[in-house]
Parts: structure tokens; C-alpha cells; sequence
């Protein structure tokens, strides 16, 4: 049996060996310099266990992959963190200017995407063969549609994007995530209940009444919390107790959201955003540096983690060619809902707002796909669907992550270049 221990040496060592080939060799962004070269090892170590079975290095690796339950790490520890760092780093300013936009696209514009990827994702599956139905290409759907924080912020580092553009983008990926989840369990339980046809009582109300339990309080629960950090912050001057706060502030908020039934990611995000804009006023400058260094720090450990596992987890999925078809399919038909997702919040809203130039094609292609939706579909119970989805969501985030992650900021220089 491989103790967490290991497992957590084995992760941060080969994060540190790979994140210093990337810099000296590649010089590749870091987040997708991990993920490919843990692609790549995955693909090795799979070579050489068929070439090589007696060796058992391959199957010592698999062993050691497969002892990680990636949804429980992603959503029930990772995720608050990353959350938390994200929305602590965000400038405030330029979300609020941007609110409405933020406030559609991470809602009306996820149940949008899910509905549009589903229905395409169902008629090309019937195309190619695939027996998949309108339930769990709903599914598919909703888990697929959030824009994922952690590739999204690690891209903004990089990309020479409009603050208005950046903060739309940064926004939503930080907010979608609670919305997405929420709507994934609603869909998940009604594919479980009829797996054949649509459910009658499966209906946009439905889902809506759903969000509305959850997301009202853990925005909140979020506002509550940081606020009672801010204060607690600004009474004393250490700035080890500060990080101490912070760090307690992010852990117990996400915590009390699971055992109540609110959604953590929106909570942590509130509490994250208003520590951050807050921590000017009765923070000392160096105890704000401190804070925001640790920050970074633990944001920079975890997306390194985070990234490689993701190339890492091909050992363990037992893909077969035969999806690769529909995966194929897939691409194209994602980046189509998130167009037509992005499309209508920023139509209804430019009566009376101006939007940058650009911002559709670069909101569409700069909306990446990252853990999250990968750990949702590993959470996925055992069913015939299951690695269907489970191939195609795979497909569809490595494309994201390597292709438009490595290929936006070519997009926003010739979008932006002067005619």
C-alpha cells in the first residue's frame, strides 16, 4: 500500500525535476511544461510495461497513480486553495466594472453551453455509433462547460490581455466553477434515475431552483468570513497569525459549505476577493506582502502538482482508440457551445455596455478547460457511459490546456494588432 506520504514526495519531486528541465530546456509555461512532460512519462511507462512486463516499473507507477482518488484531492482539499489563492491575487476594480457580464457568463451562460455541447455531443455520438444518451450528454455537458481558474489564471500571467477582457475571463472562471458543480450533480442524478430518455420533470426551473439554495448563502457565508479576517487582521501586527487567519479563513469557509450543503467554491471565492481588496487598509505593507507571498507560493506548489497529475492520470483511465473518433468530434463541438455561451451574454449586454474588440474570439479561445472538469468525470459511477465521457473529457482539456494554451496570446496579438 502507497502512503500519502509517498505519494505527496513522489508528486513534488517530480514537480521540482520537471519543472527545472522545462525552464533550462523548453521554456514552455510552466503549468503545461508539467503536463506534457507527464504526458509523455505516462506514455514511456506504458511503452515499457508492454515491452518490458517483468520489469513492473510501469505497473509500480500505475499502482501508485491509481491510489490517488483525483476527485477527492481536486474537490474536497485542492480546489479551496487554488480558489483561494486565485481570487485572493484578482484586482477587484475591474471585476465590479465588468460584474454583469462576469454574473451571466458564470450562470446563464454555463446552463447555455451545457445544453448546446449536449445536443451536439448526442447527435455526433449516434453518428459514429456510440450508444450515448441525452441524460448523460447532459451531463458531459455541464462538467465540461466550466472554464477551469487554475489554466485560466496561469494563462493570464502570460497573455498580454485588455483588463476588461482579463477581468471577464478571470471572473467567470472563478465563479463558474460553483455553478457548474451544482448543475453537474443536478443532471447526474436525473441520468442515474432514467437513463434512456430525457426526464419529464428535468427542466431549467428545476436546475435553477437548485443553484438558487446554494449559491445566495455560500456568497454570503464567503462575504462573513472575510470580513471577520479583514477585522482580525487589522487588530494585530504579525504576520505569521495573519497567514495563519488567511489560511484558516480558506479551510474552514470551503469545509462548513460541504457539510451544509452551499457551494464552497463561490464561498471561498468571495471570502478570497474581499481579503484581497481588503488587505491595504489596516494590514501593514510587509504583512501584505508576506500574505501575498505565501499565496503564491502554495498556488504555484499545487498548479504544478495539479498539472502533472492531470498528464499523469492517462496511466490509470485505459483509454481506448476507438473514442478517439468522438474525441475528435468533441473538440470542435465544446469550443462551439462556449462560443455560442459567450456570444449571447456580451449581445444582451452591449446595448449598454462597449465591449474591447476582440472579446468574443478571445473570451471563446482563452476559456480553458482544466482539472475540475476531469475530476467530475472521474467521480462519474460505474455505468456504460462512463468511459465514453470519461475519454472525451480527457481529449477536450488536453486540447484546451496545450493547443489553446499555448496558441491564445499568438490569437490576442493578431486580434489587437491595429489595421
Amino acid at each position: 500500500m502507497v502512503s500519502i506520504f509517498e505519494i505527496a514526495a513522489l508528486l513534488l519531486t517530480l514537480s521540482a525535476i520537471f519543472g527545472w528541465i522545462n525552464l533550462r530546456f523548453f521554456k514552455l509555461p510552466h503549468t503545461i511544461g508539467l503536463l506534457l512532460m507527464g504526458l509523455a512519462s505516462s506514455i514511456f511507462l506504458l511503452g515499457m510495461h508492454r515491452l518490458l512486463p517483468d520489469l513492473g516499473i510501469g505497473a509500480r507507477m500505475t499502482h501508485a497513480i491509481g491510489s490517488i482518488d483525483f476527485y477527492s484531492t481536486i474537490m474536497d482539499g485542492m480546489l479551496a486553495f487554488l480558489l483561494f489563492a486565485g481570487a485572493l491575487h484578482v484586482d477587484l476594480r475591474p471585476l465590479k466594472n465588468q460584474k454583469w457580464a462576469i454574473a451571466l457568463m458564470a450562470s446563464i451562460g454555463v446552463v447555455i453551453s451545457t445544453v448546446v455541447i449536449a445536443v451536439c455531443l448526442w447527435l455526433a455520438a449516434r453518428a459514429l455509433g456510440f450508444q450515448l444518451s441525452m441524460p448523460w450528454a447532459l451531463v458531459f455537458g455541464a462538467l465540461i462547460s466550466p472554464t477551469d481558474p487554475v489554466a485560466v489564471l496561469s494563462l493570464l500571467k502570460s497573455a498580454d490581455v485588455p483588463e476588461s477582457i482579463e477581468a471577464k475571463i478571470a471572473g467567470e472562471s472563478l465563479f463558474n466553477d460553483g455553478v457548474a458543480v451544482v448543475a453537474f450533480s443536478a443532471l447526474l442524478a436525473f441520468a442515474l434515475g432514467s437513463p434512456d430518455q430525457v426526464p419529464q420533470d428535468l427542466s431549467f426551473d428545476t436546475v435553477s431552483e437548485v443553484l438558487a439554495e446554494q449559491a445566495p448563502g455560500a456568497a454570503l457565508f464567503g462575504l462573513a468570513t472575510g470580513w471577520i479576517a479583514c477585522r482580525a487582521m487589522a487588530a494585530i501586527n504579525d504576520r505569521i497569525v495573519e497567514i495563519l487567519i488567511s489560511l484558516g479563513v480558506c479551510v474552514a469557509t470551503y469545509a462548513v459549505c460541504l457539510r451544509y450543503g452551499m457551494s464552497g467554491p463561490i464561498a471561498v471565492v468571495v471570502a478570497g476577493l474581499l481579503i484581497g481588496s481588503r488587505a491595504g487598509g489596516g494590514i501593514s505593507m510587509k504583512a501584505k506582502d508576506h500574505l501575498f507571498a505565501f499565496w503564491e507560493v502554495i498556488d504555484e506548489i499545487l498548479n504544478s502538482v495539479l498539472f502533472l497529475l492531470i498528464g499523469l492520470e492517462v496511466l490509470v483511465l485505459h483509454l481506448q482508440g476507438g473514442h478517439l473518433l468522438l474525441v475528435l468530434a468533441a473538440i470542435p463541438i465544446v469550443l462551439f457551445g462556449r462560443l455560442v455561451s459567450v456570444t449571447v451574454p456580451i449581445s444582451l449586454l452591449s446595448f449598454r455596455q462597449k465591449f474591447a474588440v476582440g472579446a468574443i474570439p478571445i473570451l471563446t479561445w482563452g476559456g480553458l478547460r482544466g482539472g475540475v472538469s476531469v475530476a467530475l468525470a472521474l467521480s462519474l459511477p460505474d455505468s456504460e457511459a462512463k468511459p465514453t465521457i470519461l475519454a472525451v473529457t480527457y481529449g477536450v482539456v488536453l486540447f484546451s490546456i496545450i493547443v489553446q494554451g499555448l496558441t491564445v496570446k499568438h490569437l490576442v496579438a493578431r486580434t489587437l494588432k491595429p489595421a
